[in-house]
């Protein structure tokens, strides 16, 4: 939008904290060099625009927003005369992409001093060069300790990722051990028991019918019913009374083997009938090193499975070898996040997921949302550890107009009202020192809403504490905007 021009008084420019230092003769330049510009109610530039001018207000009323998700929120509002905005960067030139970090309107007839952004830029380095290298080394250093701190918080996270990541894969690993060590022995015991079966008095038939029954046996194994603890009591007992009444020792012992591989009474039967009498315990051990071999067996592969998609998951979470901006799952996402969590969430936590698996895939950059995911759900397992280690963290996703909701909900103590304003602030934490950075919910901030165009929300009381997630179900026009700090007029 342009203003109408106005004649540039070098008195009255003067008369702006900005320039109240400079001499007459700069003051004539200033006016020579930029406009005074009269704007009706409405808007002066729009965020994302290639920033053109450096605006200082002389009298009005200026209010500057910036676009959080499908909403426009306003920053500042104020009818100081001198303040100003615009291309307040342009001292930096093309070492960083000069556009507007807000929208500004006004809401009365208003007169500012304008100045093309490469004539201010020139100003600043021919009249201020020391301030503009303080300017600069201030900027950049800001955005170099900016990154550092988000790769500490990344760091620090990815440290206790890694203890329950461990933690998750010892259990796994230690029983596919323990189980191919068990598996070894009853192989070794398996071919001493076919050497004395093949000295044994059996005819061919009764070998076939054996090997038969073997084969039949690890078929049921494979397809073992799940028992509640009361039927599979009631099967061992059954089983232990038919082994004793058929002479076959260790009767205690075989039976809970049998009933985990899904035998029964009848099944006992027809192995009875199959064989002789005499042969009949011989028999019953030899399947019984059978379904061991195989219960084994599928504990192996039960513990390998669990690495393998432990090894999946953490691929997931840490999204290697996939492209830093994609259309992504978030479910996925959130159930990589909690399995690498779970070893920190612990038993005592109950995690309900309210998922609604209609939702679309959506465009974001997925690792930076799992470390959202993390920082939300570390908070919300602390908060529920304050209030006796119990409770319960449901993360509930749901579509909210065109947005995508992902909501995570605890049952700690609440978030008290008096501090309630100042937890996406950079350091500030409730947790005791050393067990917090306060650096979590400022870099989850910046990722939703600078990264993603989202938005992030708190609604919270005692006993139910909501973080809210709102995402864009489609790409922003801008879909690689980087994390920019929001403008204010000074």
């Amino acid at each position: 939008m342009s203003g109408q021009p106005v004649p540039c008084s070098p008195r009255e420019i003067g008369s702006l904290f900005l320039f109240e230092k400079l001499s007459p003769e700069q003051l004539g330049r200033l006016c020579a060099a930029g406009r005074v510009e009269r704007f009706e109610p409405g808007p002066v530039y729009t965020e994302g625009e290639p920033a053109t001018c450096f605006f200082v207000m002389i009298e009005g009323t200026v209010v500057l927003s910036r676009r959080i998700g499908g909403d426009d929120v306003e920053v500042t509002r104020t009818s100081q005369p001198g303040v100003y905005a615009g291309a307040t960067q342009a001292y930096v030139g093309d070492r960083v992409r000069q556009v507007y970090k807000n929208s500004m309107r006004v809401t009365e007839p208003t007169r500012f001093f304008v100045l093309p952004a490469d004539t201010f830029a020139s100003v600043m380095r021919e009249w201020f060069p020391m301030a503009v290298h303080l300017l600069e080394g201030l900027f950049f250093g800001y955005k170099s300790s900016q990154a550092v701190t988000e790769q500490h918080e990344r760091l620090l996270a990815l440290g206790s990722l890694s203890a329950g990541l461990t933690h998750e894969l010892n259990n796994p690993a230690a029983a596919a051990v323990r189980a191919t060590e068990t598996l070894r022995e009853r192989v070794a015991k398996m071919r001493r028991k076919l050497a004395v079966i093949s000295e044994g008095p059996f005819s061919r038939e009764q070998l076939a019918n054996l090997i038969d029954i073997q084969e039949r046996t690890a078929e049921r194994v494979a397809k073992a019913p799940s028992l509640s603890p009361l039927e599979a009591s009631d099967r061992e007992d059954a089983l232990t009374d038919w082994l004793e009444d058929h002479g076959i020792g260790q009767a205690w012992q075989l039976a809970p083997t049998f009933v985990q591989a899904g035998l029964d009474v009848d099944w006992l039967e027809e192995v009875a009938v199959a064989v002789d009498e005499e042969i009949l315990p011989g028999a019953v051990g030899w399947l019984n090193y059978t379904v061991e071999t195989e219960l084994l067996m599928d504990e192996i592969a039960d513990s390998t499975t669990r690495i393998s998609h432990l090894v999946d998951a953490a691929k997931q979470y840490s999204q290697l070898d996939r492209a830093p901006y994609q259309v992504a799952d978030v479910h996925e996402l959130l159930d990589s996040t909690l399995l690498m969590l779970s070893a920190k969430i612990g038993p005592h936590i109950e995690v309900v997921k309210d998922y609604d698996r209609t939702l679309p895939r959506i465009p974001a950059y997925p690792a930076e949302l799992n470390q959202v995911w993390t920082n939300l759900i570390d908070n919300a397992v602390s908060a529920v550890k304050d209030v006796g280690g119990e409770g319960t963290l449901t993360v509930r996703t749901a579509r909210d107009g065109d947005r995508l909701l992902v909501e995570f909900r605890d049952t700690g103590p609440g978030i008290p009202p008096e501090i309630r304003g100042r937890i996406f602030d950079p350091f500030f934490t409730t947790k005791p020192v050393g067990e917090g950075t306060g650096l979590g919910l400022d870099i989850s901030w910046r990722i939703v809403v600078n990264k993603h165009h989202g938005t992030l929300r708190v609604e919270s009381v005692p006993g139910d504490t909501r973080f809210q997630v709102l995402l864009p179900l489609t790409a922003a026009d801008d879909d690689t905007s980087s994390s920019l700090i929001p403008e204010e007029p000074a």
